[in-house]
């Protein structure tokens, strides 16, 4: 299916306008649309927050009647069903577009071709596929929990040019410099939840939550003024927190994780979640993902030490690999990056694709996909 330069300029704003809300739709996705008129666009918008008018429905109150055989331009197939909001393939019919561009399909099985179809149904002309790589971009952890039923996870490490995390002692604050700090800040302000161990808390005193002043860039609050906070989810397999750390002095919601069969300690109003354990009394991660998925988990943004970082690795459910590598020796009795397996051949090591490199201050930050083992 052809598209011409000119619906390549109208999705790209699309996309655009798309990314404006990764800090405040979730566990929606992200969405874009853009209403064009003889070759102007009459109206645009995107989704803010989840509640909240979708993409379609802000621009076309822009464009009112302007709206009657416009084009729309839309990052996401149209949903088709009765949520929070009504459905938006039934507004673009009863404003009369003509055409609808999608960038991609919505994988939800609520919607998946059911947008689409209405739309057909009511003779508007229905094209995809337009900058679908790009569109998907903006949605990995929509995607991931809708495809794979788990959600999106960068696995985010610190460490030395020797590649280590901490002193033999324990003692990690600071490895990196405060721009890369900064660009943490940044990172949990777009991730639904961040992931950590009651061992991090406990001995570097984490709160785990956004502080929005510090981050890197701006951050888009939500419509009240204030700032969305990341799910803090805490493994606590020994049952150590007390309810008293620094964790529980900030606002935001916290998840505690304890062994299934276990009894469930209330702790300053943080929810519980009983996880099943394998027979090395660990927790089974796969079913850790699964139950956050179905809370409407997307994105992961995970905080710990070498043992769970390695377990994930080996459960296979580490989608980017984050290193802010700063630029000391800490020597080899310091603590290593990931508690693996002892690999006997090279070919058993996991292989990683770079994604992008960058410096922050004194720091280099390296991004990388997870290709497997091998």
């Amino acid at each position: 299916m052809s598209f011409s330069a000119d619906d390549h300029r109208f999705m790209a704003r699309a996309i655009e306008l798309a990314a404006k809300g990764r800090f405040t739709t979730s566990p929606n996705p992200n969405v874009g649309a853009v209403l064009v008129h003889d070759g102007v666009v009459v109206g645009e918008g995107y989704h803010h927050q989840a509640g909240g008018p979708h993409a379609e429905v802000v621009a076309l109150q822009q464009a009112a009647e302007l709206a009657r055989g416009a084009d729309c331009y839309v990052t996401l197939e149209p949903c088709s069903h009765y949520g929070r909001t009504p459905p938006c393939a039934e507004a673009l019919i009863k404003a009369g577009v003509r055409r609808v561009v999608m960038a991609m399909q919505d994988p939800n099985p609520q919607v998946a071709g059911r947008g689409v179809a209405l739309l057909q149904a009511a003779g508007i002309q229905v094209q995809s596929g337009l900058m679908a790589s790009s569109a998907r971009a903006l949605n990995a952890g929509f995607l991931s929990r809708m495809e794979q039923q788990r959600p999106f996870v960068r696995l985010k490490l610190a460490a030395s040019l020797d590649g280590k995390t901490a002193l033999r002692n324990g003692a990690s604050q600071w490895i990196t410099s405060k721009e890369a700090r900064a660009d943490v800040q940044w990172q949990r302000a777009q991730s639904c939840a961040v992931l950590s161990t009651a061992e991090t808390v406990l001995r570097d005193g984490a709160r785990l939550t956004l502080r929005p002043e510090q981050a890197s860039a701006a951050i888009t609050p939500l419509q009240d003024g204030s700032y969305r906070q990341p799910l803090r989810i805490v493994l606590d397999r020994q049952q150590r927190l007390t309810g008293n750390e620094p964790l529980f002095q900030q606002a935001g919601p916290i998840v505690l994780v304890y062994p299934a069969g276990s009894a469930a300690l209330a702790l300053a109003g943080a929810r519980t979640l009983l996880v099943p354990c394998s027979e090395d009394g660990y927790f089974e991660l796969a079913a850790l993902m699964l139950a956050l998925a179905q809370d409407g988990i997307n994105s992961i943004w995970v905080e710990a030490g070498a043992r769970l970082a390695g377990s994930l690795m080996r459960a296979q459910l580490v989608d980017e690999f984050w290193l802010y590598q700063a630029p000391k020796l800490l020597g080899d009795q310091a603590r290593g990056l990931v508690d693996g397996p002892e690999f006997t051949d090279l070919t058993q090591a996991y292989a990683l694709q770079w994604q992008d490199i960058r410096q922050l201050g004194p720091d280099v930050r390296f991004i990388a996909t997870v290709q497997g083992r091998g």
